[in-house]
């Protein structure tokens, strides 16, 4: 069995090589899609390379987050660090929003002010190599994300997958450009894909609001039911008080278990301990499961108002 420590080094490699790698790519494409840009002055390669220039930001950021993400808990964070996920996932949001206006006001203003393109040929190649580049690179970081329960991979992921489709957009407007030879086609599509990252970057800055806001998560909902009707249940007790946040790469849970008067404390925690463990497993995240034990039948009166008084 691997030590609880080493285990968790071994989790926090596995979540910081992605990153390390959507960076790495992340500085390539911006060099690739400048260069492309330079040589054609086509308003559709330019929203690319916006693009790429906020997604270098946004991935420092998130390289960022997730490092402190990984922090211990200490004596000014006693419940770790982890909300900075959900910072983080907004920042890039927000990165992705600002780049599609960017790119619908060059787009605009380069069609206002008239149209010159050339080397067609060459950038279209360039950012259609950039564009299945950053397709796998954002189809593994989402991938990378949901196994490991993070966030933050799966933002940058998808950040860098708007990255994909604006190349893919690009590419299919300077094609048309190229056989058509009408001009307008370029900042045309240009503002297509900015209206498509604009809306991915308003579904991350929802889920950062509703990560911070504690928001229910549906189906981690339903899980944790499952596994509390099944085991109380079984073991004849009931539970209330159920409630759980996603805290970014952890998940809490608490509740209630109300037991005879008469159960042992062993037994009680013992029931409560295989209870927590059964929670902690399905969930099959970091997950920090607290219960506590009341006896059912004087539940009522030990917190009616009254008792208070």
């Amino acid at each position: 069995m691997i030590p609880a420590s080493s285990q968790t080094e071994h989790d926090a490699e596995q979540l910081k090589f992605p990153m390390r790698l959507s960076l790495l790519v992340g500085f390539m494409m911006l060099a690739m899609k400048v260069f492309a840009f330079w040589i054609t002055g086509s308003a559709a390669v330019l929203s690319g390379a916006a693009e790429s220039v906020v997604d270098v930001v946004a991935v420092s950021f998130a390289a960022y987050s997730l490092w402190l993400s990984l922090k211990p808990p200490d004596s000014s964070h006693l419940y770790g660090h982890d909300k900075i996920t959900f910072f983080s996932a907004g920042f890039e949001g927000a990165m992705i929003v600002l780049a599609a206006v960017y790119i619908i006001f060059v787009s605009i203003q380069k069609w206002i002010a008239g149209l010159h393109l050339e080397n067609l040929g060459i950038g279209t190649v360039l950012v259609l190599v950039a564009g299945l580049i950053n397709g796998a690179l954002g189809g593994y970081l989402v991938w990378a994300g949901k196994k490991r329960g993070s966030l933050i991979l799966e933002a940058n992921g998808k950040h860098v997958l708007t990255d994909c489709w604006t190349s893919f957009g690009v590419v299919v407007g300077l094609t048309l450009t190229l056989f058509t030879g009408w001009l307008p086609f370029d900042p045309i599509f240009a503002i297509f894909v900015a209206l498509n990252i604009l809306w991915t970057g308003g579904n991350l800055i929802r889920r950062s609001v509703g990560g911070l806001m504690d928001e229910v998560d549906a189906k981690t909902q339903a899980r944790i039911l499952d596994v509390l009707k099944e085991m109380t249940s079984n073991a004849g007790v009931e539970f209330h008080g159920l409630r759980h946040r996603n805290a970014g790469n952890t998940i809490w849970v608490e509740f209630h278990l109300l037991l005879p008067s008469a159960t042992p404390l062993h037994a009680a925690h013992a029931l409560a301990t295989q209870i927590e463990e059964r929670i902690e497993s399905e969930l099959g995240s970091r997950a920090e499961v607290i219960s506590h034990l009341e006896t059912a039948e004087d539940h009522d009166r030990v917190h009616a108002r009254e008792h208070y008084k």
